[in-house]
């Protein structure tokens, strides 16, 4: 009992040292991909060392980075109750998480290196399969066309996604803004009434 006691802060500890590192990684290569360890460390508030004990390399450090930004990215999909919310809510909802977390997140998410990682692979399979189940939700329930090419329509909104991503908006209030602006354009394009006069 005294035993599990004293390990348990232990954990939490650690747990709180890799994600300062983390988050300091991610701050740091963002403004420099090309940063050592040395300056990561000293970013993370801990010394070297301490960043060398939890990662043996900087490209370990690099992939458990994009590894914890998938993690967040899958996160993000579930929180938005992509299955069970009324899709229009789920879609907006969907949106505004995912745009945060790869405005918070715009190095790890763009690191291709973990794609072998299995985690990393699966977690990414489970974000495309809620999408594609939702945009299915969205057709039945009219928002979409039901002639709609969904495999397209998904295409489209990544692409948006990541334009809107690309403008960095630094508060929430901007964040949902842009998600609206992705989601109408979505839905409703950029024509007047949609057909070609």
């Amino acid at each position: 009992m005294a035993k599990a006691a004293v390990t348990k802060p232990m954990r939490a500890d650690t747990e709180r040292t890799v994600r300062a590192i983390l988050e300091a990684a991610e701050r740091v290569l963002s403004a420099n991909p090309a940063a050592t360890v040395e300056q990561i460390a000293e970013a993370a508030g801990v010394a070297r060392t301490t960043v060398h004990r939890r990662f043996a390399s900087r490209d370990a450090l690099i992939t458990a980075l994009a590894a914890w930004a998938t993690q967040r990215f899958h996160e993000a999909v579930e929180a938005a109750r992509p299955d069970t919310a009324p899709p229009a809510v789920a879609l907006h909802q969907v949106t505004v998480n995912v745009l945060r977390v790869k405005v918070s997140w715009r190095f790890a998410m763009d690191a291709t290196a973990t794609e072998a990682d299995p985690e990393v692979a699966r977690l990414h399979a489970e974000v495309l399969d809620a999408c594609e189940r939702l945009f299915v939700r969205a057709r039945d329930a009219g928002l979409l066309r039901p002639d709609t090419d969904l495999d397209w329509a998904r295409r489209v909104y990544y692409a948006l996604i990541h334009e809107a991503a690309g403008q960095a908006p630094a508060t929430d209030a901007a964040v949902d803004a842009l998600a609206t602006r992705v989601v109408t354009t979505l839905l409703h394009g950029l024509g007047g009434n949609g057909r070609p006069r």
